[in-house]
């Protein structure tokens, strides 16, 4: 049961920094001031960072990643074109971000809920990119 609730919070992970990862990329070209893009670029790479090591866990235990639900990412981008449509500030950029971020702790806690019995190794990255999300929205509460 352990390897089953570990590998399950593990693909958790992997899809939510896929899914971070991905809403920067979406968001990046429509920055306008250099200190909020390079905040983001440097988001972009925390989450990169974890997601590999996230893969290497994934595969010692013998299994493959996972991708964000096409749903969670259509609906993402939904809603990231039509507010940048509306009203392109940074502002706005900084709103969806935070959104995603708050969305994505909310998440990673109750698949920490959900899966007890995953490994302590498990366990300790999703709190890293529960840090990384918390420190992002925090960081970002300036261009709100």
């Amino acid at each position: 049961m352990e390897e089953n609730d570990t590998v399950r919070l593990l693909k958790e992970c992997d899809a939510g920094t896929k899914m971070a990862v991905s809403s920067i990329d979406e968001v990046l070209e429509k920055v306008h001031a250099e200190k909020l893009k390079k905040l983001l670029r440097e988001s972009r790479e925390h989450h990169e960072k974890l997601g590999n090591e996230i893969h290497s866990l994934l595969m010692e235990n013998g299994s493959g990643e996972k991708n964000p639900s096409p749903m969670a990412k259509g609906m993402s981008w939904l809603k990231t074109n039509v507010k940048i449509g509306m009203d392109s500030a940074d502002s706005t950029i900084a709103d969806l971000i935070t959104d995603g971020c708050n969305m994505g702790v909310k998440c990673l806690f109750r698949y920490l809920n959900q899966y007890k019995t995953a490994d302590r190794a498990s366990r300790d990255i999703c709190h890293r990119l529960v840090a990384i999300e918390d420190g992002l929205s925090v960081d970002l509460r300036c261009y709100l």
